[in-house]
């Protein structure tokens, strides 16, 4: 049996023995189509098929455990075909590091479409909260291009100095600046033949955002200190976590390049609203975290359970530290249960009171919390004191624009109402 559009292969009478599991997990690979060589068979039969593949043996035991039997070879022991926890287990196994995973309907409909987008070069938009896995998709659409086996460049627009970011895109030759003492070539040529994610989009500086238009209206670069264009062949991708249109309303994107990226928009939602992803995720994050030759602890239905319940404001990274910590946890009991859930700090609101100084070396009351909420209670009273002005607001404050904008956004993240402002 095979799953649809993937290399899924059910081998011997794995199919009657752990039908309930099997079905379940074969619908949701062949949707998701990001499954890899797989082969899954029962444990009582000898691996079949492919030898380059992902053996998967399948085992009925009252104790549910994954164990990893070298590079590519599990043994997955499940009491309950039926339950969450087998189901997401498998699907982490199955899915190849680095690729998206998915069980959420609207997840797998967003993989779907990621999947036909791939085959064209038309310009991709991919917008959602910080840390839902948009640079993931990104390479799930690169790798299932023609174009994969060409470059995947990805860079963060918010993460560069400014003065640096049109040399670091476009190149730049010797002396064009202090300190050039010889040529770059810059992420567009990196890029050439291959896709470049342009990441945090909204952060590129409105100067530089006529610039790229150009690029990628004319296929071509002129480096920095250069008079004479260079063709490139690109395939861009683009990552918003702003809502862009607003951007463009309020003057800070320009529109003309919001509509040459957005020819085929993409929207990935928060982990909270896609609560069947969070168990195959949990799996998957703690098979990359587990070191070779170690034993995997399983998670329990119980901390399953506990983490659909959990709103993430972090999204997978969050995920991510929970999984690790309990991990650490669990150390060597085989199973991660509800007390090795610990999540991050709960989000406060700006108008709680500020927390009790410490009587004793307890821990209540930390300084990093106090000046936390200071320096939130600080910005916030005085965006509205100018009127929800960010440029007069940040003049105040002897901040920056750009540092005050960062400020508002780890504001929301953490669940406390910021108001949009104006420039």
């Amino acid at each position: 049996m095979k799953g649809t559009g993937t290399a899924l292969r059910v081998a011997g009478a794995v199919a009657s023995r752990h039908a309930p599991l099997v079905q379940r997990a074969a619908a949701v690979i062949g949707s998701a189509g990001t499954c890899g060589r797989v082969v899954i068979h029962d444990a009582r039969d000898e691996p079949q098929g492919d030898p380059l593949a992902t053996q998967v043996a399948l085992d009925r035991a009252g104790t549910p455990s994954l164990i990893r039997r070298g590079r590519g070879r599990f043994t997955l022991s499940y009491a309950d075909g039926g339950g969450e926890a087998a189901m997401a287990a498998l699907l982490a196994v199955t899915t190849p590091p680095g690729m998206p995973i998915a069980a959420d309907p609207e997840s797998l409909s967003v993989l779907a479409l990621a999947e036909r987008l791939a085959a064209s070069d038309i310009p991709v938009l991919i917008n959602g909260p910080t840390g839902t896995g948009k640079e993931v998709l990104s390479r799930f659409i690169h790798d299932r291009s023609p174009r994969k086996n060409k470059p995947f460049v990805a860079i963060n627009c918010a993460a560069m100095p400014e003065a640096m970011l049109e040399a670091l895109l476009f190149g730049h030759q010797k002396g064009a600046f202090t300190g050039a003492n010889a040529a770059g070539e810059g992420f567009f040529r990196a890029a050439d033949g291959g896709t470049l994610l342009l990441d945090e989009i909204a952060e590129m500086p409105l100067a530089l955002q006529a610039k790229l238009l150009r690029a990628l209206q004319e296929g071509e670069v002129v480096p920095l200190g250069a008079t004479q264009p260079v063709k490139v062949d690109v395939r861009i991708i683009a990552c918003a976590n702003r809502d862009l249109p607003l951007e463009v309303e309020e003057g800070r994107f320009r529109a003309d390049l919001y509509y040459r990226l957005n020819v085929f928009p993409l929207a990935l939602r928060a982990l909270c609203e896609r609560r069947e992803d969070i168990a195959p995720l949990a799996f998957a994050l703690a098979l990359r975290h587990t070191p070779e030759g170690a034993n995997i602890p399983w998670i329990g239905e119980a901390a399953l359970a506990m983490l659909a319940r959990h709103t993430w404001p972090g999204n997978v990274r969050e995920l991510e530290n929970v999984v690790r910590r309990a991990l650490l946890l669990a150390g060597d009991e085989g199973k991660i249960a509800p007390e090795h859930i610990v999540f991050d700090r709960p989000a406060r609101l700006v108008d709680q009171p500020a927390p009790a100084l410490p009587a004793s070396g307890d821990g209540a009351g930390k300084l990093s919390d106090i000046v936390q909420m200071h320096e939130a209670r600080a910005i916030l009273n005085t965006l509205d004191a100018c009127g929800g002005s960010r440029v007069a607001a940040a003049r105040e404050l002897g901040i920056s624009e750009r540092t005050l904008r960062y400020r508002l956004a780890s504001f929301r993240e953490a669940g406390i109402a910021v108001a949009g402002g104006r420039r």
